[in-house]
């Protein structure tokens, strides 16, 4: 069965990954860090970023994946795949070595949970449902 939908944002995520990733990377070059972060906080944050996504991205695409196979409705899937797209970026943006406060990374941490939970929820339900 095809998921179009958790490709195409999987892609989108793919993307913003090998972005974030990047920047590390290049990063490290230009400040001659080849492991760790060598106590140097720009590039922890960059480090950062990057882990962060890692931690949660796949848990929430793999949600997006089996709420699609399981037949949920379209336009709920894109809401969810839309609100873990721009809290990713948000929570990218906002992640600061001095932004505790930052709104976008609040927007990016608060919206990352909320889209898990949600799509969480809804699969114990749908499973709940048909056993």
């Amino acid at each position: 069965m095809a998921v179009p939908i958790t490709a195409l944002y999987a892609g989108l995520l793919a993307i913003l990954l090998t972005i974030i990733s990047a920047i590390a990377g290049i990063m490290r070059g230009r400040k001659k860090i080849s492991v760790g972060d060598g106590g140097d906080m720009e590039l922890l944050v960059a480090m950062r970023r990057h882990a962060n996504a890692v931690e949660y991205v796949p848990l929430a695409l793999i949600l997006i994946g089996i709420l699609e196979l399981n037949g949920a409705n379209s336009t709920f899937l894109h809401v969810l795949g839309a609100v873990l797209v721009i809290s990713r970026i948000a929570h990218a943006y906002g992640l600061k070595p001095d932004g505790i406060g930052d709104p976008f990374r609040g927007i990016g941490a608060g919206g990352t949970a909320l889209m898990i939970v949600v799509a969480a929820g809804y699969a114990i339900w749908t499973a709940v449902g048909t056993m």
